[in-house]
């Protein structure tokens, strides 16, 4: 019976120092006072970022190959978002390898600041990747609407156009018609009119 019991407080030793160093090693990679700008709360960069943080690695990478599998209402999208997709990606995999470090606890100080320096480095990276395909949408999304724009103005020009050589033909076939017409009729009864004056 003492045997099994003393069995029982090794395993509890044990786990209690399973999490002590667990404990201890997402301290060393805290993100601390660094700014982190998660942006929007529904954003693929919020979603990423927070998971990456609670070391979700599996969920951010199915997630980024999820957003570059996905058709876009943009052509040419997928190309331009493709390379930072893939780099955030292998981004996440050096996080997760640096936050995953087999006997960190066992490491000099200088050792674990260095893998924090690291980590924090890769961390920066994937937020300016992620900035840089939102902004990759928004240009995608001004680019199109300033070509429903142009498409637009043009159908406003041709329209335009139209009513005034419609108009312009309209003046030359009927109102210069009528006006020739009456001009002549004009000219006929002053001929009239001037040939009864002299007698004729």
């Amino acid at each position: 019976m003492a045997g099994s019991s003393l069995k029982v407080d090794k395993q509890q030793l044990q786990n209690v120092l399973e999490m002590a160093q667990s404990q201890e090693q997402s301290k060393i990679f805290e993100i601390g006072n660094e700014p982190v700008d998660f942006g929007r709360a529904d954003s693929l960069r919020y979603n990423i970022l927070m998971w990456v943080l609670d070391e979700k690695y599996d969920k951010s990478i199915q997630e980024m190959r999820n957003f570059l599998i996905n058709p876009s209402e943009y052509p040419n999208f997928q190309s331009k978002v493709e390379r930072f997709v893939t780099h955030g990606i292998d981004l996440i995999y050096a996080i997760k390898a640096k936050r995953n470090f087999p006997g960190i606890a066992s490491l000099t100080r200088a050792k674990q600041q260095e893998l924090r320096e690291k980590f924090k480095e890769h961390f920066r990276e994937l937020q300016m990747v992620m900035k840089k395909i939102e902004k990759i949408q928004v240009d995608m999304r001004i680019e199109d609407a300033r070509s429903t724009i142009y498409v637009i103005r043009a159908l406003w020009l041709a329209g335009f156009s139209l009513a005034v050589v419609a108009f312009f033909v309209e003046v030359v076939n009927g109102l210069a018609v009528t006006s020739q017409v009456v001009m002549n009729d004009m000219l006929e009864q002053g001929v009239e009119w001037l040939f009864a004056l002299i007698g004729f």
